[in-house]
C-alpha cells in the first residue's frame, strides 16, 4: 500500500491494484504496469500470462527506442575438442536445503571425483546463481575441462542457463549433462536420506558415463519472416494483433465470419460495470485504422506448411486463394455457447440462455422491467459426465445479470440455482452485493437437478432447497440457462500447425505454468477461449502475452534450432516409411534426388527431437543426436558399477 501511494497508483477496496477489463495490466498511472497477485488473487499460470502481457504493454511504448542502446555480447570462440580425451567437471548443487537437507552433497561430490574421466568435482550452494555461474566458467578454463555435469534440479528450467555457462567458457553447449537430484531424488526420498544419497551417486554416475560420449552438435540458423498471423478475430485475437502492430510488425487477422468481435458481440457488461459493446466497438475501430493490421473476413485456412520463422499459409475467401508468408502464428480460434437440450429450452420464449438475456439488456428490452420473478440455472452442460470442465465465467455472469435485473426492478424475485458458486477473486464482492440486494441462492446436486414444467401457461421450476431440505416450486416469468463454453474445435487446423488439443477440444499449452501462452511447436502461440474458458480481462491479457512471446522471435532476424535432432544413415535405410507416418512434426521425408533417392531424410528445422522415428525405425538407420544408443546404454550399464 505504501508503494502504491508513493507511485500514485489507485487501489481497489481490497487494496489490490485497480485495473480496467480492457486494459488488464495497466495501472491508473500511465507507463506503470502490473502483474501477479498485486492485481488480484490468482494462480501461477495467470500470473505468468500477466507478466508477459505487462512486458508487451511496456514494449509498445518503447518501440521507437528499440535497439537504440543495445549492446552485442562478446562471442567467445568455441574450442575444438574433437578427438580429445574426456576431461569432465562435476558440480553438485546443495540448492539450499532443497537438496542438501536430504542428500549428503559433499559425499556425492567426493564420489564423483573417483569416476572415470572426472578431472574436477565440487559442490556449490546454488549452482544457478550468477556468482557460481562465473566460478564454473573460470574452473572450466583453468582445469581445461571439455565436458560438464551439473547435479542439481530440473533441466526443464535450468538446462539453458548451464548451457550458456559452457558457451561463455568456449565449450559447445551440448557437451553437458544434468543429473536431476532434486525432483527425482531429494523431493521423493526426503524421509530416507541414505537412499537419497545413494541414488544421487547413481544419477551422477549415469550422467558422467553419458557425457563422456557426447560430441559437439551444430544448430541450424534460420531467418525469421517479420510478419505475424492471428487466427481468429475475437477479443483475444484482436488484442494480440493490436499489440504486435503497435510494436511495428505487419499482422494479419484471419476471421472465418463476416465481422470481428467473436462472442464479445453478445455480451452486455463486465463484472466491473463497463459497457462491453462500447469498448468492443472502440477496439474494432482501432484495428481497422491501424495500417499494419490486415483483416481477412470470411476467410478459411485450407493449407499450412513450414516451420518457426518461415510459415506459408493458404487462405481461401469467396472462392479465391492466396498464400501468406509469416514468421509466427497465434491461435485465437475462440469458443461458442452450448445449445442446451434440457430444461425445456426451445419450447417456450421465456426460457433463454445467458447470452440471449445479454442481448435483451443490450437492446434495452422493456419487458425486463415488468418481470415479477426470474430464475437462473447454473452449470447447464458444464461439469457433466460428457463435459467435466467448469466454464468459469458463468457464475459471475449470472450473478451480475441477477443484480442488473434487481436494479431494473428492486421488487423482482430473483433466484440463482447453482451447484457450486465460483465468483472467484474480487468478484466475490458481486456475490455479496447480490445477497444484500435480495437475490436468493439455492444449491442443487447433479443427482437431483431442477425440473422445469410448463402448465396452464405457467413456467414452473422445481428444486429441492438445500437449507430447509424440502422441494420448492418457483413460478417464474423468465428462466435463464448458464450454458457451457464449447471450443471451436478444428482438428484440421491443429494438424496444419502441429498443435495438440485435449479431449474437450481446447488447445494444450506447452506447459501449464512455464508456457501458458505458447505451444510445444516453435513459433505457434495461443490465447483466449480456444485455450480454456476465461473472462474478458484474462482473454485480453493472454492475447497480449501471446504477442509478447511472439515478439521474442520477431525481434530477432535469425534464430537457431536445437542440436538435439534426429539424423538418418541413408545406407541403412530400408525405405519402409514408418518414420514418415509416425512423426507429429512432419520432419522425415523421402529424398527425391541424388545418390540416396528414396531414402529417408530428416528436416533439421522441423525436428523436435522427440525420438519417435528413432524408436520406430526397424533398420536402426535413425539416430538422435545427444541421445544415441551408445550414450543411453552407457547410462544403463553404469548402474551395474559398484557404488
Amino acid at each position: 500500500m505504501d508503494l502504491a501511494k508513493r507511485l500514485n497508483i489507485e487501489l481497489t477496496p481490497n487494496n489490490f491494484c485497480r485495473t480496467q477489463t480492457f486494459s488488464p495490466v495497466e495501472t491508473s498511472r500511465e507507463g506503470v504496469f502490473v502483474c501477479g497477485a498485486f492485481q488480484g488473487p490468482k494462480d501461477i499460470p495467470q500470473s505468468v500470462v500477466d507478466s508477459s502481457a505487462a512486458a508487451t504493454a511496456a514494449g509498445e511504448i518503447l518501440t521507437l527506442a528499440r535497439n537504440s542502446r543495445t549492446k552485442t555480447p562478446e562471442i567467445v570462440p568455441e574450442i575444438n575438442v574433437d578427438n580429445e580425451r574426456p576431461r569432465i567437471g562435476v558440480f553438485v548443487c546443495r540448492c539450499g536445503v532443497n537438496i542438501a537437507g536430504v542428500v549428503d552433497v559433499p559425499n556425492v561430490a567426493e564420489y564423483a571425483a573417483t569416476l572415470p574421466y572426472v578431472e574436477y568435482a565440487t559442490d556449490n550452494l546454488y549452482s544457478c546463481s550468477q556468482d557460481t555461474q562465473e566460478t564454473i566458467t573460470q574452473i572450466i578454463k583453468e582445469k581445461n575441462l571439455n565436458r560438464v555435469v551439473i547435479a542439481a534440479c530440473t533441466p526443464k528450467t535450468h538446462e539453458p542457463l548451464f548451457q550458456e555457462t559452457l558457451t561463455n567458457a568456449g565449450l559447445n553447449k551440448y557437451l553437458f549433462e544434468m543429473a536431476n537430484i532434486r525432483n527425482q531424488n531429494s523431493w521423493v526420498h526426503k524421509s530416507n536420506p541414505d537412499l537419497a544419497t545413494k541414488k544421487a551417486r547413481d544419477l551422477v554416475r549415469m550422467a558422467v558415463f553419458k557425457v563422456a560420449l557426447m560430441t559437439p552438435l551444430k544448430e541450424a540458423e534460420l531467418e525469421v519472416d517479420q510478419t505475424a498471423m492471428v487466427v481468429g478475430g475475437g477479443i483475444s485475437g484482436m488484442a494480440a494483433a493490436r499489440s504486435l502492430a503497435r510494436q511495428g510488425y505487419e499482422t494479419h487477422i484471419i476471421e472465418k465470419s463476416s465481422q470481428l468481435g467473436g462472442q464479445a458481440k453478445n455480451l452486455y457488461r463486465t463484472a466491473k460495470g463497463e459497457d462491453i459493446q462500447e469498448k468492443l466497438s472502440n477496439l474494432i475501430d482501432e484495428i481497422g485504422e491501424n495500417e499494419k493490421i490486415h483483416v481477412h473476413l470470411d476467410t478459411a485456412i485450407t493449407h499450412a506448411e513450414g516451420f518457426v520463422g518461415n510459415f506459408e499459409t493458404t487462405l481461401s475467401s469467396n472462392g479465391n486463394e492466396e498464400n501468406l508468408d509469416h514468421g509466427v502464428t497465434i491461435m485465437a480460434t475462440g469458443a461458442s455457447p452450448f445449445e442446451p437440450d434440457e430444461y425445456s429450452y426451445g419450447k417456450d420464449d421465456r426460457i433463454i440462455t445467458a447470452l440471449e438475456l445479454d442481448r435483451k439488456f443490450i437492446q434495452n428490452n422493456p419487458s425486463l422491467k415488468n418481470l415479477n420473478s426470474a430464475v437462473f440455472i447454473q452449470c447447464v452442460g458444464s461439469r457433466e459426465p460428457e463435459r467435466m470442465y467448469c466454464s468459469r465465467v458463468c457464475c459471475t455472469h449470472s450473478v451480475d445479470n441477477a443484480l442488473a435485473l434487481k436494479h431494473l426492478n428492486p421488487d423482482m424475485n430473483v433466484f440463482v440455482l447453482y451447484r457450486d458458486l465460483r465468483t472467484y477473486g474480487e468478484k466475490e464482492n458481486i456475490y455479496k452485493e447480490a445477497r444484500e440486494a435480495g437475490v436468493i441462492f439455492i444449491r442443487y446436486t447433479l443427482e437431483d437437478k431442477p425440473r422445469v414444467n410448463i402448465a396452464d401457461g405457467k413456467l414452473l421450476v422445481n428444486v429441492k432447497d438445500h437449507v430447509i431440505g424440502r422441494p420448492v416450486q418457483i413460478e417464474t416469468d423468465l428462466l435463464t440457462l448458464a450454458t457451457a463454453v464449447i471450443p471451436n474445435r478444428d482438428d484440421k487446423l491443429a494438424n496444419f500447425f502441429k498443435v495438440p488439443v485435449n479431449d474437450d477440444g481446447f488447445f494444450i499449452e506447452r506447459h501449464a505454468k512455464l508456457g501458458p501462452s505458447e505451444f510445444a511447436t516453435d513459433g505457434v502461440f495461443l490465447c483466449g477461449l480456444a485455450h480454456y474458458p476465461k473472462p474478458i480481462d484474462e482473454a485480453i491479457a493472454q492475447g497480449q502475452a501471446a504477442a509478447s512471446r511472439a515478439v521474442t522471435l520477431l525481434a530477432r532476424e535469425t534464430i537457431f534450432t536445437s542440436g538435439n535432432i534426429a539424423e538418418t544413415d541413408p545406407a541403412m535405410c530400408s525405405q519402409c516409411g514408418v518414420c514418415v507416418s509416425v512423426c507429429p512434426y512432419s520432419a522425415p521425408s523421402f529424398t527425391e534426388e541424388g545418390p540416396w533417392t528414396g531414402k529417408a531424410q530428416i528436416n533439421p528445422v522441423l525436428c523436435k527431437g522427440c525420438g519417435l522415428c528413432v524408436a520406430s525405425c526397424r533398420s536402426g538407420a535413425i539416430h538422435l543426436k545427444g541421445f544415441d544408443n551408445d550414450q543411453i546404454f552407457s547410462q544403463i550399464f553404469s548402474l551395474r558399477e559398484a557404488v
